[in-house]
């Protein structure tokens, strides 16, 4: 067991990074950088999931696939531009933003659903969830997928 002397020396210290990660000019154009991919992402999913309700596939179906076409766009676009300096292997990062993607689709649907179930439109349910869940897919991919190497 560590003297409690070490263990509260850790916090300032934890603070202190958490502060340094905040204000970050850094951290601030990667988020800013993502939000642009997000955004096209965004346009990408929309106009894809309208696409396959007015064909009258489920809503759930067409979120899902509009979801993988989006996806892949990001993913490209997040490697080669907004976190350019922390690419590594091409198939492990892969994986693991696709992991961070599913989270973030299985958190989309979820509030899909609710919106939906609450009395909102398909469309716009859709454009809020995607919404609610980007900060979950970001945090995801800056300290997992694209995290800086070692």
């Amino acid at each position: 067991m560590e003297p409690p002397a070490q263990v509260l020396g850790r916090r300032p210290a934890r603070a202190a990074r958490w502060r340094a990660a905040l204000l970050s000019q850094r951290n601030w154009t990667q988020l800013a950088k993502f939000c642009v991919v997000g955004g096209i992402g965004y346009l990408i999913n929309l106009a894809v999931y309208a696409v396959l309700i007015h064909e009258g596939l489920h809503y759930l179906a067409a979120a899902t696939c509009s979801f993988l076409v989006a996806v892949t766009s990001n993913y490209a676009w997040n490697r080669l531009w907004t976190f350019r300096a922390e690419r590594g292997h091409v198939g492990a990062q892969g994986l693991r933003f696709l992991v961070v993607s599913l989270a973030s689709l299985g958190a989309n649907l979820g509030v899909l659903h609710l919106l939906i179930t609450g009395g909102l439109g398909k469309f716009s349910a859709q454009a809020v969830a995607i919404v609610v869940v980007t900060p979950l897919n970001f945090i995801g991919n800056k300290l997992w997928s694209f995290r800086a190497r070692a």
